[in-house]
């Protein structure tokens, strides 16, 4: 496991970003998981940076694990801002046409959509979101 705590700000997405294809490319990401994955990155730190402390700013965590067989990486993104559930939020309908949306929740649902699973949870003062993503099973890539 590894782990970066960091200024959520939107100016470091690019360095989680950073910190967790170095950990994926330990392992040969395949590239369809690898942007997937910096997708929900982008998506769910940057929820953090935006919303969590607002209008302040306050450290995140990211820790990165990495599970065998099937190989998978468990992305934690831990907060001490506001408490927030985001797949609480019902998720956007994507049949309707773009100008009939409510706005939001269209990053959080595509983050449902790619990743294997999804968790939040509120515990110690602390927002708790976790990610999983499968990259290999049983010699073959996602």
């Amino acid at each position: 496991m590894n782990e970066l705590t960091i200024e959520a700000t939107v100016e470091n997405i690019t360095a989680v970003t950073e910190f967790v294809n170095e950990q994926l490319e330990a392992y040969d990401c395949p590239p369809k998981a690898k942007m997937q994955i910096d997708i929900a990155i982008d998506e769910l730190f940057g929820n953090i940076a935006q919303y969590a402390y607002d209008p302040d700013t306050g450290p995140a965590t990211v820790r990165v694990e990495v599970e065998e067989a099937p190989l998978a990486v468990i992305i934690t993104f831990i907060d001490h801002g506001k408490p927030y559930d985001p797949l609480s939020r019902k998720d956007p309908d994507v049949t309707l046409p773009v100008e009939e949306r409510d706005l939001g929740g269209l990053g959080v649902f595509l983050v449902k959509k790619t990743m294997d699973e999804i968790s939040y949870e509120y515990r110690n003062g602390q927002n708790i979101l976790r990610i999983r993503k499968t990259m290999r099973e049983a010699g073959k890539n996602i």
